[in-house]
């Protein structure tokens, strides 16, 4: 597992998933590079000169994915300990905090994630008196799925002084906007560095046996915190592993701040800059009210202040970025990066490839804006198949109407905006693979995609969206950092008529990838590599 990266490694007997040669079988490694991809015979001539030859026994090889917004101590937290996603009914969500208080008897704090009363047939949160019933008094802490509301208990608001006077406290109702930031803080806090460093490992490794090489760490003052940040990529750098590449969300006004990002060891000001919050809180910024609800959400940063950021971002050549979700949001979004193309010029705004998170409402309009400013729209499409349908609490929130314009991929990559994919995890599971189904078969059909341009942009988008364009392709000269895979019969799928196909005859030069569609088993990943460097295995294999 911790194979020099120098070695010479010829892989072969297998399909190699390149736009070089649409019928590969086989790839040669050097020096942590791809150098050669061909055909069977061909390979003959290297058999010789390599330090290690790999028999694909008819195993896909394909570039590695990237995830293109994680949280990463947050998804290893939720990996080791309360994991209350797959809970179905209020009643199991509690009985599961009973347990986990019992078997944690010396933890500082309680740290869970991932309810959903959405999901419950209460319809409802758990209380603050059954959290405290069901920790015996003890400090908890429990976000929602989203990860921007969060129930707790008494004992943990009693380690936040101050704590009911704040914008976002209800006493009834789960905590949301700077009540919650102050929890979480509290929360975090008590989080022991070996705590921390063991959680994660454990979502590196999970990401990793997955067929992830890379991963986007979107952290930031609201999010997590320096120390967690900057920690992380101390152990991505000094442990062979997964590619970190951080972003830390925090404004810039000036080179100061973008010096003091640049230090952290961030290679943006992006990821989770909160324009707004999100639709299953009700904290998304809408032009018109919710459905279930008698307000338009929460508006984080104006027009005005976005400019100023991407402005400042910008003149110092570092990449600016926002989380945005409502369509008041990603108009702000929009409105504030032409403001700032205005005032440096379009030419250096587009050239600095500048993102947006989640980017769910779009119109025709800003879909043209993300194109015209050269913006890459980093985006979920497990939330479609989470919350999207016409039952779902998309929606809910926004009725069916407004729910059915979300997340629309197909017009996206019509009007050329960059997509990258990821989980948000520990919101959605690591589930590459998933995500690339999740859009080829989105819940409503017109935003659908071909599975091709789903995994590009699960693989070179997200290289892409940190301004590489070398990566995330098996090509000579690209990183070697691939995948290999058990897979069934390859095909070149389209969901529907509605996409459009790329031609399914093997002539047309269109390399195939595995059959996605529901209900059929998807690929088990054998072996991850990242720079030439095994980093996953699995047994027996």
């Amino acid at each position: 597992m911790t194979e020099s990266a120098h070695r010479t490694v010829l892989l072969r007997g297998g399909d190699v998933h390149s736009p070089a040669d649409p019928f590969a079988t086989a790839m040669v490694v050097e020096r942590g590079h791809v150098a050669w991809v061909g055909s069977e015979g061909a390979a003959d001539a290297f058999a010789s000169g390599v330090d290690e030859v790999i028999d694909l026994e008819g195993a896909l090889v394909t570039p590695a994915f990237t995830d293109a917004h994680v949280h990463t101590t947050a998804t290893g937290l939720a990996l080791t300990g309360l994991d209350l996603s797959g809970a179905r009914t209020l009643a199991e969500a509690l009985e599961r905090v009973r347990a986990h208080s019992a078997a944690r008897p010396t933890d500082r704090v309680l740290l869970g994630h991932g309810w959903d009363a959405a999901r419950w047939p209460e319809q409802r949160p758990p209380s603050r008196t059954e959290l405290d019933e069901a920790t015996g008094g003890r400090p908890l802490y429990l976000p929602r799925v989203d990860v921007h509301s969060a129930v707790v208990t008494t004992a943990l608001l009693d380690l936040v002084p101050g704590v009911t006077d704040l914008p976002g406290h209800h006493p009834d109702q789960p905590l949301t906007g700077a009540a919650h930031h102050a929890v979480r803080a509290a929360a975090h806090a008590a989080v022991t560095p070996a705590q921390r460093a063991g959680a994660q490992r454990a979502a590196l490794a999970r990401a990793a046996s997955l067929g992830i090489g890379t991963v986007h760490e979107c952290a930031g003052p609201e999010i997590s915190d320096e120390d967690d940040f900057t920690a992380l990529l101390a152990l991505a750098a000094e442990e062979p592993g997964l590619r970190v590449v951080g972003y830390w969300a925090e404004a810039v006004t000036g080179e100061k701040d973008a010096r003091r990002v640049r230090g952290l060891g961030a290679v943006g000001a992006a990821g989770d800059l909160f324009v707004d919050g999100s639709l299953g809180s009700h904290t998304a910024c809408l032009h018109q009210p919710y459905a279930d609800a008698g307000h338009t959400g929460t508006a984080h940063l104006d027009a005005a202040a976005v400019a100023a950021h991407v402005t400042a971002c910008t003149e110092a050549g570092l990449q600016a970025g926002f989380h945005a979700i409502g369509d008041a949001a990603v108009s702000a979004v929009v409105d504030g990066v032409r403001a700032a193309a205005e005032a440096v010029g379009l030419a250096r705004v587009r050239a600095a490839r500048h993102r947006v998170e989640h980017a769910e409402m779009l119109t025709p309009e800003t879909i043209a804006a993300f194109a015209e400013l050269g913006l890459t729209a980093s985006v979920q499409p497990a939330f479609d198949a989470a919350w999207g349908g016409e039952d779902g609490m998309y929606a809910r929130r926004l009725g069916a109407e407004r729910a059915r314009t979300l997340n629309p991929y197909a017009a996206m990559l019509r009007a050329g905006v960059p997509l990258a994919f990821g989980s948000d995890s520990p919101v959605t599971p690591l589930d590459p693979w998933g995500t690339v189904r999740a859009a080829a078969f989105h819940r409503t059909p017109e935003h659908r995609i071909s599975v091709r341009a789903g995994f590009t942009a699960h693989t070179r988008g997200g290289w892409r969206a940190t301004g590489r364009d070398d990566a995330g392709v098996l090509v000579p000269g690209a990183p070697a950092d691939y995948a290999v895979w058990r897979a069934d019969e390859l095909v070149v799928q389209a969901p529907d008529d509605r996409v459009a196909r790329w031609s399914t005859d093997p002539r047309s030069g269109t390399p195939g990838l595995p059959d996605l569609t529901p209900g059929v088993d998807l690929p088990v990943c054998l072996r991850t590599v990242v720079g030439g460097r095994t980093v996953f295995l699995r047994p027996n294999e």
